[in-house]
């Protein structure tokens, strides 16, 4: 199943309203200058030195593109990729710098794009790689590790848990586990969902792609069919979830949507296989699900690339539009009220507003208006 077009900004990535390059300064230095020679270096500092060399050579070679839009796009992808393989000492103190929320139980963080919360194949670096090392910084050498309360996608922004103790933490899964924790996303979506509020009620399964690229996707298993006219409950598949999901248009234009999202269940990309499949409304940058068959860059109208000042060949390098923007967590232990727990938007998600002509709610303005200017 095709995806429906949209568009696409002048995109930057953000750490916590940080930049990713001011995290990611290059050694500029020569390898042999004067001072290096005078005192030795040890293996470890020879080789980060020549891995920066190599780098930079790398990126002189590189041509820069002279379009403005098209170099922003480059720029992007560069680093997004060196998010990855920055120290964990650094990724750590950009995290605490961008945090919502703590007190004597919790931690909460602003996810930043691109990056995983666990390891795996091909990941070199991921939030639960550096908690101990946040958790040195916000409490001192001894302190015990954070733990991870819940998890989101790699392509995910937004509020994310951490409790000081073990104990604490399995409380706030429980939490999460048996739906006390009331969720808002924020999504931008090609095309515009009718009607504009309302839920969707669709079980998810598991499924395998044949053909080209064999693949795994998350897809809908209705309990419903139309067979000549007639509608026919399908008997449901034992390895399909329960998933539902409530939403509404909180600003459109002819061609995208700024939607709100509250899943009541938690199934592994629900609310993108909702969208895209269930309601045909991808989410911006959506690669994964806007075409069923195949793994393809998202297709995207002209009139939405227009905007976003991108043609159809760099629709590839377009973040996800998802952000977990609020949390609301009932009491837990000594905290006798529910906690709201709200994050800003990415500076390259608010980008993506302004060019496609989408308005926050009045009373998110001033958050736009700020990320906007900088």
């Amino acid at each position: 199943m095709a995806a429906p077009s949209g568009r696409v900004p002048c995109l930057w990535v953000q750490v916590f309203g940080q930049r990713v390059e001011s995290l990611l300064t290059p050694v500029s230095k020569p390898f042999c200058s004067a001072a290096a020679a005078s005192s030795p270096l040890d293996a470890q500092r020879l080789a980060e030195r020549l891995r920066a060399q190599k780098q930079e050579q790398k990126t002189k070679n590189v041509p820069v593109p002279t379009n403005p839009v098209q170099r922003r796009v480059q720029e992007l992808l560069r680093f997004t990729q060196q998010l990855q393989r920055v120290h964990p000492n650094v990724l750590a103190k950009a995290l605490s710098r961008g945090i919502v929320h703590q007190d004597k139980d919790l931690v909460v963080i602003n996810k930043p794009y691109g990056l995983p919360v666990h390891g795996g194949p091909g990941v070199q670096l991921c939030i639960s790689d550096v908690l101990p090392i946040l958790a040195k910084i916000l409490n001192g050498h001894k302190a015990e590790p954070l733990h991870l309360c819940h998890r989101l996608d790699k392509e995910t922004t937004g509020v994310m848990v951490l409790a000081r103790e073990k104990d604490v933490a399995h409380q706030v899964q429980e939490l999460f586990r048996t739906r006390q924790v009331a969720k808002k996303y924020w999504a931008i979506t090609v095309h515009i969902p009718v009607p504009s509020a309302g839920v969707v009620d669709i079980p998810i399964i598991e499924k395998e792609v044949q053909g080209q690229q064999q693949h795994h996707k998350m897809a809908l298993s209705p309990s419903y069919r139309m067979d000549n006219g007639k509608m026919v409950k399908v008997r449901s598949s034992r390895n399909a979830h329960m998933a539902v999901t409530q939403y509404q248009v909180l600003s459109s234009t002819l061609s995208s949507a700024l939607l709100e999202l509250q899943p009541v269940t938690g199934i592994k990309h629900q609310l993108r296989v909702h969208l895209a499949f269930g309601l045909d409304c991808p989410i911006l940058g959506d690669h994964k699900y806007s075409d069923w068959n195949r793994l393809v860059p998202q297709k995207l109208s002209d009139g939405i690339l227009k905007r976003l000042g991108l043609p159809q060949s760099k629709a590839r390098h377009i973040p996800l539009h998802l952000h977990a923007r609020q949390l609301i967590l009932p009491a837990l232990g000594s905290r006798k009220e529910e906690l709201s727990l709200v994050c800003k938007l990415p500076h390259y998600f608010v980008r993506s507003l302004n060019r496609l002509g989408l308005e926050m709610p009045s009373h998110d303005q001033n958050e736009a208006g700020h990320l906007g200017a900088q």
